[in-house]
């Protein structure tokens, strides 16, 4: 299945091409899903740059840097019951991964997550946005009381509105 838009072609099993770069493969995000599948803080920053950034709709600001990306992916990884990747593209040195996730005693959640890489091909830059606002509001909580020594970039559980507790 090919798509359009505009000077570059998109398909789903294929390779894609931009106009920018040469061709990416459309399994090219295999590090991350990888990373995730596996839950390990070591997996993740496997992936990730030196100075890589994090930033998430249940942030109130990003978290810079290794060492810190890869704490916070490992403890995120690890809320899911179930997280499985629907679909994918990629622009350039961008790629946009769909999921499905199960949390919190199997409430749904969607999203999608925005991979920037470097040149070198390390992700430099993540971008995850959960849908809908209850489960991302939960996410953050939770983030925030798994995390208790790096809790200030997330929601506090006090702070959790009613419709989002259960």
């Amino acid at each position: 299945m090919k798509k359009r838009s505009g000077d570059r072609e998109m398909s789903r099993d294929a390779n894609y091409v931009t106009k920018d770069m040469a061709p990416v493969t459309a399994g090219s995000a295999a590090d991350y899903k990888a990373a995730f599948a596996q839950r390990s803080a070591s997996a993740f920053a496997a992936a990730f740059a030196e100075d890589v950034v994090l930033e998430a709709a249940g942030m109130y600001w990003p978290v810079s840097g290794r060492e810190n990306v890869k704490r916070v992916m490992e403890a995120a990884s690890k809320i899911y019951e179930s997280l499985q990747f629907t679909d994918q593209a990629v622009d350039g040195r961008r790629q946009y991964l769909e999921w499905e996730a199960r949390a919190f005693g199997g409430i749904g959640m969607s999203g999608v997550t925005v991979i920037t890489r470097n040149e070198a091909g390390a992700i430099a830059h993540l971008a995850i946005h959960h849908r809908p606002l209850g489960g991302a509001l939960r996410f953050s909580a939770e983030m925030g009381q798994l995390l208790q020594g790096d809790a200030s970039h997330f929601l506090a559980a006090e702070d959790l509105p009613r419709t989002a507790r259960s």
